[in-house]
Formats: structure tokens, sequence, C-alpha cells
């Protein structure tokens, strides 16, 4: 018998690959060096790969609690136990919207979200890799991760942005959603897919982090005076 936290690994780096549609007991099965049906000793379905996938990147706690063969719960209570992991680590986004704008302020605040979103990200990227490509394939997972969250959270960094720019704080962009966009994306690169992109390997963590820090502060702050 080969450790449950092995079969979940293996589950993490297919699913993360190929998203849940593409992927198949097979691909587990020849990530471990296994047959395809001695897979079915610690699951019962792709579904419940998936589900021991998703255990090991927000609860890798919770294996030790598994029966064999592992059975995935119905797709609301996966949806619960991300919900409930991303309440326990998601940073609350630093602005005070009630507060009247000041340009100090206005960059300490942007400062401070880029660095908690870029914390975060860093942090999780395994686990958001893995909901955020097998998400596009399971409509339950979508509607929690793309609709629910990630839009809520573009939401309040346009309201940000808006705010600041209509009172002079910030520099005006063509379009406030496209640069909420921008500020999330390229933090996602930065702190999470260039995880996976061999090309980058050689990039340093902390230069990273200030790079994009330091980048995303000069597309909104004014230009000095000449």
């Amino acid at each position: 018998m080969r450790p449950l936290a092995e079969v979940a690994d293996a589950a993490v780096t297919v699913f993360a690959d190929k998203g849940f549609r593409q992927a198949g007991i097979s691909d587990v099965s020849a990530e471990l060096g296994l047959s395809h049906g001695a897979l079915y000793t610690y699951v019962d379905s792709k579904q419940a790969l998936l589900y021991l996938a998703l255990l090991r990147t927000v609860r890798p706690d919770a294996l030790e609690t598994l029966t064999l063969p592992v059975t995935a719960p119905p797709s609301e209570e996966i949806v619960e136990l991300l919900e409930s992991w991303l309440i326990g680590q998601a940073p609350p986004l630093l602005i005070d919207h009630s507060r009247e704008p000041d340009a100090r302020l206005a960059e300490a605040e942007l400062g401070a979200l880029i660095d908690a979103l870029y914390g975060f990200m860093e942090r999780n990227y395994q686990a958001l890799n893995l909901i955020e490509k097998c998400a596009t394939d399971l409509p339950e997972l979508a509607q929690w991760f793309f609709v629910r969250r990630r839009r809520a959270a573009l939401g309040l960094i346009g309201d940000f942005l808006r705010q600041q720019i209509e009172a002079g704080k910030f520099r005006p962009v063509p379009d406030i959603p496209a640069a909420a966009r921008y500020i999330n994306e390229t933090i996602a690169w930065f702190a999470m897919h260039r995880h996976g992109d061999a090309d980058s390997a050689m990039l340093d963590d902390d230069a990273c982090r200030a790079t994009v820090r330091h980048l995303l502060l000069a597309a909104f702050l004014p230009l000095p005076e000449s």
C-alpha cells in the first residue's frame, strides 16, 4: 500500500495540469507507477480523486481521517469545505471606502492591498491553481470560485481605484474593471502561475514580489511633477 498522501499528491499534479474533464484515473495511476485497477483500492471514482487532491491542498490533516476507498461527498459539501478554507486563509482587503481620499494613505492602502493579495496567492498557489483549473469543468465550483469569490474581490479593488481616481489621488485609467483585473492577474501570474512555467524557474521569489509591488504602485500613482 502507498501512503494516501502520495496518491493525493499525484492527483494534485494531474488535475492541476489537465483539469477535471481531461484527467483520467489512468493518468494518476501512471503518475504513481500503479496499475489502473490498483488505484481503486484508494478511491472509488475520479470525483473522489479530485476530492482527495483538494483535501491535500487545503486540509492535509484530514487525509488521516479518511476510510478507503475514499468516496467523494456531494458538490455542495466540497464547496463548503473550500469556503471554510478561504475564510480562514484569505486576508481582508485593507480598504476603507468611508474615509476621505488622501494621497499618502492611498499609496499605503494600495501597497497593503498588493502585499495581502500576493501573500495569499503565494502561500496557497497549489490549491488556487488546482481549483482554477478544475472549476472550468465543474459548474458548482465555477460558480463559487469565479462568480462568488473572484468577482467580489475584483469589485472591491475596482471600487477602491474609482474612489481614488475620482479624488485625483491616482492616475486615470481607460477602464476601471480592466485595471482591477490587471492588478489581480499580474499578482496571480508571479505569485502562482509562474511555478508551472519552466522558463521562469530562474526568477527569485523576493525579486518577483518586490518588482510586482513597485510596478503596480507606479502604474497608478500620479507622475512626479517636473
